[in-house]
């Protein structure tokens, strides 16, 4: 299998449930994005960038529990520092649909 990696590696990338806490547009961000603020149990609060403007408003994001990476090195978004990478699904050159568990899972759990 092409690109096939060992098990060792995928737990190398942590994968935890957060609930959003704030959801506001990024200004100054080249694509429309959202800044969210993201409470992860345990690890804490972290910020995320992203581009979820098409599918969702703040209102909806506030409360959601989401699924993000939390071992990326941070990065800047502009004037913004993103902390970790939230998951989804291109569903086409401007929409993401969220990558979110189907029951509820307390923040800070560890995708396995």
């Amino acid at each position: 299998m092409e690109n096939a990696i060992q098990f060792s590696d995928f737990l190398k990338v942590q994968i935890l449930s957060g609930t959003v806490l704030e959801a506001a547009l990024l200004e100054g961000a080249r694509k429309p994005a959202y800044r969210l603020l993201i409470d992860f149990g345990p690890m804490g609060v972290k910020k995320s960038s992203a581009q979820l403007t098409g599918l969702y408003t703040p209102g909806e994001l506030v409360g959601r529990t989401v699924m993000a990476v939390t071992n990326f090195v941070p990065k800047q978004i502009g004037s913004f520092m993103s902390d970790v990478l939230v998951l989804g699904f291109p569903v086409n050159d401007r929409e993401i649909v969220l990558a979110c568990p189907e029951r509820e899972v307390p923040p800070g759990t560890r995708l396995l």
